[in-house]
C-alpha cells in the first residue's frame, strides 16, 4: 500500500508564497510521475502540475511562471513552489503518485490566499 502525504498549505496574502511537499511512501515499484491537483469549493478538481521521473515538467496555464515544481526521486518526494499567489488560487491541493499498479492520492492541504 502506497502512502502519500502533503504537507505546506496555509493562509497567504495575494502576491505572497508557500511551498507544498508531498512524500510517498510503501511502493514496491517505483514511482513514475507525480501531480499537483487542487479542488476549490463547487469545482471540479483540476491538474496543476505534473512531473516525471526525469524531470519533465507540465504546468496549468493559470499557474504558468508563477508555480515551479520539483521532485527528489531518492526520497519519493515532490514540491510545488507557489509564488505571487492570487485569491483564485485557493483550494484543496492534493499530491497524486503514479505507479504501475495505479494512481495514490494524498489526503489534501488546504491553500487559502486571502485578498
Amino acid at each position: 500500500q502506497v502512502q502519500v502525504v502533503e504537507s505546506g498549505g496555509g493562509l497567504v496574502q495575494a502576491g505572497g508564497s508557500l511551498r507544498l511537499s508531498c512524500a510517498a511512501s510503501g511502493s514496491r515499484f517505483s514511482i513514475n510521475s507525480m501531480g499537483w491537483y487542487r479542488q476549490a469549493p463547487g469545482e471540479q478538481r483540476e491538474l496543476v502540475a505534473t512531473i516525471t521521473s526525469g524531470g519533465r515538467t507540465n504546468y496549468a496555464d493559470s499557474v504558468k511562471g508563477r508555480f515551479t515544481i520539483s521532485r527528489d526521486n531518492a526520497k519519493n518526494t515532490m514540491y510545488l513552489q507557489m509564488n505571487s499567489l492570487k485569491p483564485e488560487d485557493t483550494a484543496v491541493y492534493y499530491c497524486a503518485a503514479n505507479v504501475i499498479n495505479g494512481r495514490y492520492w494524498g489526503q489534501g492541504t488546504q491553500v487559502t490566499v486571502s485578498s
